[in-house]
């Protein structure tokens, strides 16, 4: 397999990273305090071709592959977890889901809006006592006549209150019973369809994270995706691919996070000398080196076979498990090597520490994918 990074990819790295150093960086620390969500951001991004990195050309995207994702994903993460966060999952899930599943009438509806960040996208899948239980989830479809009627409430949606589309995946079934859920697109401003309450969180503060409440909420069924009762398959591969996207959002924060370290333990000076020369700054930094070398392999490994269109849900839990277990490692150790000042919010280090550990539960936990992996390698 041959990773070398070809010079679209490299475009396309350099065009985010000049993006988010220029339009990103000033304003990360007010919109993490205040928990502003930056709409206008990803408009811009839109404008760029950010928010449909993998829709096809005819439908409003850049068409581009997973090479080309993951880079974005990982050079907007390396200042803001944020806002990577909320890239991939606009990309990933809700996008990903249409251009997945939907029909002709659907993909030409959606697509162009959600390519262009004319709309904000939003993926429904937990609830509050169905997280890893999907099966066992509360929402239901009811069909009536030409129409369905969906009640019940999904919890930790990003994008929950701002989302303009959102697909939402309910039960249609008895609960635990096989392909016992129906994915369905519902936009904003349908009757019965609401925000309830936004997430106070520990980091991605300015990703938006809240509840969507369905209360009698009709929809026809020319919104449904795919065949009645298929929610859960689709969920599961669209998942596949998301789970590329968390793994580069935590390799982008390892990066950030790594970089900043790198730069402060050659400028700290104690005992007349950086702190890069001793042993114990240097094997950290040598540790960081060598967990994102291998974190890169992994996402590598799962772009190529996503873009051959060959099976991957091993690979991409895989780089997903590390990838977001190492972010962690990273940004702690990223804290321990600025010290004191690591644990204020006048260096970089502590809100990298901060946003890593969503990685290793958003979009399947590190739990999850080790059942994952382990289900593919015993067969």
């Amino acid at each position: 397999m041959d990773f070398s990074t070809n010079e679209l990819t490299g475009q396309v790295a350099q065009s985010a990273r000049d993006f988010a150093l220029q339009y990103i960086k000033p304003h990360l620390m007010d919109w993490d305090e205040s928990q502003e969500f930056p709409v206008h951001i990803f408009k811009e991004l839109g404008k760029l071709g950010m928010m449909g990195v993998l829709v096809p050309e005819a439908y409003g995207g850049t068409g581009l592959g997973y090479f080309e994702y993951s880079a974005v994903i990982q050079e907007v993460a390396k200042v803001c977890g944020s806002v990577g966060l909320s890239l991939a999952a606009h990309n990933s899930l809700c996008t990903g889901h249409i251009l997945a599943f939907g029909n002709e009438e659907q993909k030409r509806k959606y697509l162009p809006k959600l390519a262009t960040a004319e709309h904000i996208g939003a993926w429904g899948l937990t609830e509050a006592n169905t997280g890893s239980d999907a099966g066992n989830m509360r929402t239901t479809a009811v069909k009536d006549g030409n129409n369905w009627v969906i009640n019940g409430t999904k919890n930790w949606i990003t994008h929950g209150k701002s989302g303009d589309v959102a697909v939402v995946i309910c039960r249609t079934g008895e609960p635990r019973a096989k392909n016992n859920s129906t994915a369905f697109i519902v936009e904003r401003g349908t009757p019965g369809f609401s925000a309830g309450k936004k997430e106070n969180k520990l980091g991605m503060r300015a990703s938006e994270t809240a509840e969507m409440i369905f209360d009698n909420c009709v929809i026809p069924d020319e919104n449904r995706l795919g065949e009645i009762g298929a929610g859960f398959k689709q969920a599961m591969k669209i998942l596949d691919g998301g789970r590329i996207s968390i793994a580069a959002l935590a390799l982008g924060i390892a990066k950030g996070a790594y970089e900043a370290s790198l730069q402060y333990a050659k400028e700290r000076y104690q005992f007349d000398q950086p702190i890069a020369n001793f042993q114990g700054i240097s094997f950290k930094l040598a540790d960081m080196a060598t967990k994102i070398a291998a974190a890169e392999m992994l996402i590598n490994q799962a772009c190529d076979l996503k873009n051959k269109g060959l099976p991957m849900t091993k690979e991409a839990a895989m780089a997903k498990y590390y990838a977001s277990e190492i972010s962690v490692e990273i940004s702690t150790d990223a804290v321990q090597i600025f010290g004191g000042y690591g644990y204020t919010k006048d260096f970089p280090v502590e809100k990298f520490y901060r946003d890593s550990k969503l990685c290793t539960i958003g979009e399947g936990t590190s739990e999850i994918q080790k059942v994952v992996i382990a289900r593919e390698v015993l067969g």
